[in-house]
């Protein structure tokens, strides 16, 4: 009696493990035509995409190289934060860094303040040549120079507590207003500065 009860219950746990690699067999089956279909799809992907293109040109998308098809980041354009200003002032001796942009858009004015006259001097170097670089357009903008008047910039020596300027040549315009820059004289250089 007791043998079959074993035998009984050994075929009950034989039926249910069968039925669980049945179970198993069917999902990795489904899965592996859901993956072999994933991957048909993917491989044509391109090609249909193509084969749309050529069929129907779409007037109503704008060229790639036209200005308003450039994507626009939806943060907000800050200027430099508090701490970093403090330590510009700290390690460059100069504060109240500006760019702005003319009313014609040909030139670019940067001006600093003065606050430590040590620091500064690379600044104001006659023999440093002064640089714009805009990161998006990697732009590199000169002070242009005139025939009278010499280089667009004061070289004086500095004094602390006045404000000191110098224009760049933005010829082009190529160099657009929310547009983040650097500013590199000799060895002294600012990143991520916002054209107003």
């Amino acid at each position: 009696m007791t043998q079959r009860r074993t035998t009984s219950s050994g075929r009950a746990m034989i039926d249910r493990t069968a039925r669980a690699h049945v179970r198993i067999d069917r999902s990795l089956a489904i899965t592996s035509l859901t993956l072999a279909v994933l991957a048909a799809l993917w491989l044509l992907a391109p090609k249909v995409g193509a084969a749309q293109a050529d069929a129907e040109p779409s007037a109503a998308a704008p060229p790639a190289s036209s200005p308003s098809a450039r994507k626009k980041s939806p943060y907000r354009p800050e200027s430099v934060p508090r701490t970093g200003r403090s330590y510009l002032a700290a390690t460059t001796g100069v504060s109240d860094l500006k760019v702005r942009r003319t009313n014609a858009g040909n030139l670019i004015r940067f001006s600093y303040r003065v606050d430590n006259v040590d620091h500064a001097k690379a600044l104001n170097d006659r023999k440093a040549t002064p640089y714009l670089i805009g990161h998006t357009s990697h732009a590199v903008l000169q002070v242009p120079v005139m025939d009278k008047v010499g280089p667009l910039r004061q070289s004086t020596a500095p004094e602390a507590g006045k404000e000191y300027w110098m224009v760049f040549s933005n010829k082009g315009d190529v160099i657009k207003t929310g547009e983040r820059v650097s500013v590199v004289i000799g060895s002294f250089r600012v990143d991520g500065l916002r054209v107003e």
